[in-house]
């Protein structure tokens, strides 16, 4: 009855004005969300359609032409593929568990109130937010380091992002003093105090922060052709990028109807290449919004 009585109520205090920015709002939303989808959903529709159907066909696309799963048995049974698969799982897993160990003690030390020239390592710091070194210092010093042609090569350069820093460091500094004070009077040390006082403090800015490094370490390509020569160390985008660019489906036997089937190949290769990092997103969203509030509230 009281929600009854307050749906009523609001129903009355909407103004025309407010009627017709509801209805402008809900139409300008579902143009960006179709848009959005879209592409997706073509890809999907492309990648189930028959090959020479599908060569035949222009236009939007709203439903496979024809049906077939043979461009997703071709992918599958392709080796480099699930070679690069693999490569990608590795980087993603080791190098997102780097980026948050280096970030969160970084930004740990960043969020002391106790540090000498602190603020002279955060000018330092957000230099490189703006300024580089560039591609060809940045290959030589692999070179130098003994990097090249090693996975160390995709792991280390990027181990701390400055955006990521200061996300971390703001969400360690909107922690009430207070909480560390009282565990250092306990005897607390850093190492308890970050491991048993601010981590679960800041566990949703953390799980963000694991959101932001995967993606990236998923969809990171570039590093890759720089510095690596082998190819049983490419990831899956380097394999992507073959087959979407260069053309190159060597390695999957079409047999004479390659031309017809390469599009719906591509096609089923972005798919298959894609819904793994997609499916993370619903088990951090809930981290999402809080997470990069309490890192953005404080500067």
């Amino acid at each position: 009855m009281i929600k009854k009585t307050a749906k009523v109520r609001n129903k009355i205090r909407r103004s025309r004005g407010e009627q017709i920015f509801n209805v402008f709002n809900i139409f300008l939303l579902s143009m960006l969300l179709l848009a959005c989808l879209y592409p997706f959903w073509y890809v999907i529709c492309a990648s189930f359609s028959k090959s020479s159907l599908f060569m035949a066909h222009s236009g939007m696309l709203f439903k496979p032409v024809g049906f077939s799963t043979k461009a997703y048995e071709k992918v599958f049974e392709n080796s480099m593929l699930w070679r690069g698969y693999a490569n990608t799982i590795f980087y993603v897993v080791a190098g997102t568990a780097i980026n948050i160990i280096m970030t969160v003690l970084g930004a740990y030390f960043l969020s002391r109130k106790d540090v000498p020239g602190k603020k002279a390592v955060m000018v330092f710091i957000i230099f490189t937010m703006y300024f580089s070194g560039g591609m060809i210092p940045g290959f030589l010093n692999i070179q130098d380091l003994g990097l090249y042609n090693t996975r160390w090569a995709l792991l280390l350069p990027p181990a701390i992002s400055t955006f990521n820093l200061i996300i971390m460091r703001t969400a360690m500094m909107s922690i009430d003093a207070s909480l560390e004070e009282s565990a250092r009077l306990d005897g607390a040390n850093h190492f308890t105090i970050l491991f048993r006082l601010m981590m679960p403090l800041t566990r949703a800015t953390v799980a963000v922060l694991v959101l932001y490094y995967g993606v990236a370490h998923w969809n990171s390509w570039f590093p890759a052709m720089l510095y690596l020569e082998d190819k049983a160390k490419e990831p899956l985008q380097i394999v992507l990028r073959q087959i979407l660019i260069i053309n190159d489906m060597s390695d999957m036997s079409v047999g004479e109807d390659k031309e017809m089937i390469s599009e719906t190949i591509k096609h089923a290769t972005i798919l298959v290449s894609t819904l793994p990092i997609l499916c993370l997103y619903p088990f951090l969203q809930k981290y999402f919004t809080k997470g990069m509030m309490v890192g953005a509230l404080k500067g």
